[in-house]
């Protein structure tokens, strides 16, 4: 009977100790997943014709494949745009501008999967004159409205545009694509081979494979430039 009881003594220690390698290997492995991530950020603004292509278009590519495992998405809508002393903020496509920059961060704010964000930037930037719709179609139409009419939208662009203005280096014109804090230049418009090439995983996703990898062709850089918006 003393060896049954001392045996019992040593075997639950050991399931114990057994549990908590399963659960802490499982917790390192989760952390080594999403760290693997290729952190992608955009830098627009909401009526910039070349961020509209860009988040139509190229953007797309992500959430219609299985890259969305790899990629990490942040949306930054500020872009050129200007705060002052006083914090008066000015757009480089006019008022109506910061007000869809607006809506977007609060879109981005109240919605917490990517997937849903994507959708509804996506809807906003393909026909920016029915936003509204947009709004309704979102399934979150109250929150984004009580955000986008209170003090909350200009604190979320306000902490946009910190976060534009950290960049390191400066922006120098929009979309301005970062992955893991590198601006990608002229070669966004070759979005899905930069993020797999980006990639250190070792799930590599169907499309990164592929023999053709989407590239979407352009005969010169199409984009908006900062110096644009201070002389405008």
């Amino acid at each position: 009977m003393a060896s049954s009881s001392s045996t019992k003594f040593v075997l639950f220690p050991c399931l114990f100790l057994a549990c908590l390698f399963l659960v802490t290997f499982s917790n390192n492995l989760v952390v080594a997943e999403k760290s693997d991530k290729v952190k992608l950020n955009l830098y627009y603004e909401s009526l910039c014709p070349y961020c509209q292509n860009f988040i139509v278009d190229d953007l797309g590519k992500i959430f219609e494949s299985d890259l969305l495992k790899i990629t990490d998405l942040k949306l930054v809508p500020f872009g050129n745009a200007h705060v002052s002393n006083n914090l008066t903020i000015t757009c480089q496509h006019g008022e109506e501008e910061c007000k869809l920059n607006a809506l977007e961060a609060c879109g981005i704010r109240t919605l917490p999967d990517p997937k849903l964000q994507y959708k509804f930037i996506r809807c906003v930037e393909k026909d920016t004159n029915d936003w509204e719709s947009c709004v309704k179609k979102s399934g979150h139409e109250k929150f984004i409205n009580d955000c986008y009419n209170g003090d909350l939208s200009k604190k979320l662009i306000l902490g946009y545009a910190q976060r534009t203005s950290s960049l390191k280096p400066k922006h120098e014109y929009v979309p301005w694509v970062t992955l893991n804090g590198k601006p990608l230049y002229d070669n966004y418009h070759k979005l899905v081979a930069q993020i797999c090439k980006a990639y250190k995983g070792k799930a590599l996703p169907k499309l990164c494979t592929s023999s053709a990898l989407y590239e979407r062709k352009v005969s010169k850089l199409q984009v908006s430039y900062v110096d644009e918006a201070i002389n405008h």
